[in-house]
């Protein structure tokens, strides 16, 4: 299975990625639960709003078929009595004809309870009469023919039936039509006045809990990620310390969980040995290219009591090719295993350094070095930068251009000569060992082609490279890149 589209969609640091999936994780599951609760509390809501509203509508039949039965000139009496007395459960009012009611907005308890009311009041009244059901909000509510708000009246009459405050609650309003021209009008709230609200499961006080609980979860999961990364990152810069032999420097195992230990050791163990290796290999290489001198030496000796001119001239010439190459050998070993510290190097002044011997000479160097500063060992990188200029000035005919930028990535360092330049399928095979072109051979004898390499080497060593170009007017570019060395991504720039 391709899991290239996973890897683009998921943070590329593993703290970002464990915090990405703890952060999915911890909202689906709200989101589930807050499914649930939802469902659960509408559910339960509407059970209960049913139940009221059964209730509701049961005592208002009872009271609308009593107000029925009474003879209309006592209707007055008794509603005025009712009210002098503090009201029932209903606030009670004998209209003309139904009074216009401004229903509150649509929702699925609002119509549970009307759809409720209106079925149990269809079972309790007597056939014939037809009640008009609604919910209305206090404030809106007119209850009498000429148009008098809930408001307008009297506290003592609305006191018992109403909760007006300190919150409003929707009022349920019946209205039957008892006999032409008498209209009765119920008023009430139901015995749950609030339960509106239920119907809203996401209240500020439980998204607040919510937002709390994912706030708290980050803070835990970024204190996990930042435990098990931390470690992590110190093994990388080590690494890419060992890498470029800048700072090799020891990873502490004592911290971290058991299994970020056993990974510090293991890198620890692997650094020595690689270390060990490379030091014994340096030193096999250094002592049998020193112990060839001395046979190479008695094989010149010998040489010269051959009686042949020719053949002596041409084992003369096989021996001294042979000790350049151990020479070069040598010098190779002594200028990669440079041991040395680490400091800031100006690298306009090393240029200056390097380039004022030949410019005595008469060769003709332009220079465009600002003043920057690189971290590197000193010796190590002005061999290398000193055989680049070298060959430039060798191979270009005494004419060179050095100019150094810097940016985000570091520094960029570039030598450009004006000799022949090289083949294309030659610019990485003349950084082999012992490897010369003709156009060289034919320039100067002198020299084993371990330059190159040797320059290479260095400059990688310090996690920088060398590229080698032609430029499009003639000649070669070398172009020098060094990584920035301030911890802001850029190299500093001095006065």
């Amino acid at each position: 299975m391709n899991d290239g589209w996973i890897d683009r969609l998921l943070p590329a640091t593993l703290r970002g990625r464990i915090m990405g999936v703890m952060v999915v994780g911890v909202l689906l599951s709200q989101l589930l639960g807050s499914a649930i609760w939802t469902w659960q509390l509408r559910d339960t809501a509407r059970k209960d709003a049913r139940d009221a509203a059964r209730q509701t509508a049961v005592s208002a039949a009872a009271a609308i078929r009593f107000l029925r039965d009474l003879p209309g000139q006592y209707r007055p009496l008794l509603i005025d009595q009712l009210r002098q007395m503090g009201g029932t459960r209903f606030f009670v009012a004998v209209n003309k004809q139904h009074v216009p009611v401004q229903a509150i907005e649509d929702s699925l308890l609002a119509r549970t309870v009307i759809g409720q009311v209106r079925s149990t009041l269809q079972g309790e009244l007597p056939p014939g009469l037809a009640a008009d059901v609604a919910l209305a909000w206090p404030e809106t509510l007119a209850v009498t023919g000429d148009g008098r708000s809930l408001r307008e009246l009297p506290e003592n009459w609305v006191v018992a039936p109403m909760l007006l405050r300190p919150r409003r609650a929707p009022v349920l309003v019946i209205q039957v039509d008892l006999e032409p021209g008498g209209c009765l009008l119920l008023a009430a709230t139901l015995p749950d006045p609030y339960f509106l609200d239920s119907a809203n499961p996401l209240t500020r006080d439980r998204l607040l809990l919510q937002g709390a609980t994912l706030l708290t979860v980050l803070v835990l999961v970024l204190f996990v990620a930042r435990t098990v990364t931390r470690p992590l990152q110190r093994i990388t810069d080590a690494a890419a310390a060992f890498g470029s032999a800048l700072h090799p420097a020891h990873i502490p195992d004592e911290a971290g969980t058991i299994e970020l230990r056993r990974t510090a050791r293991a890198f620890n163990d692997m650094q020595a040995r690689i270390q060990r290796f490379v030091e014994d290999r340096e030193r096999l290489f250094a002592s049998i290219s020193h112990d060839l001198k001395t046979p190479i030496t008695r094989l010149k000796l010998r040489t010269e009591l051959l009686d042949d001119d020719v053949l002596r001239a041409d084992f003369h010439e096989d021996l001294d090719e042979l000790d350049v190459m151990v020479k070069g050998a040598l010098q190779s070993v002594k200028d990669s295993a440079v041991h040395e510290n680490v400091s800031d190097v100006r690298l306009d002044r090393l240029v200056e350094r390097l380039t004022n011997p030949a410019l005595a000479a008469g060769a003709r160097i332009a220079i465009a070095v600002p003043p920057l500063a690189v971290r590197a060992k000193p010796l190590a990188l002005k061999r290398a930068l000193g055989n680049l200029i070298d060959n430039g000035l060798r191979y270009g005919g005494q004419q060179l251009e050095i100019a150094a930028s810097a940016d985000d990535a570091g520094v960029t360092l570039t030598i450009r000569d004006h000799g022949p330049g090289l083949p294309e399928s030659s610019r990485e095979e003349i950084f082999e060992p012992y490897v010369r072109l003709a156009h060289g051979r034919e320039a100067s004898r002198d020299g084993s082609g371990l330059g190159l390499g040797i320059a290479r080497g260095i400059l990688r060593e310090h996690g920088g490279d060398v590229r080698l170009d032609n430029h499009p007017q003639r000649g070669l570019v070398a172009t020098v890149r060094l990584p920035a060395p301030s911890g802001d991504g850029s190299a500093p720039r001095l006065p």
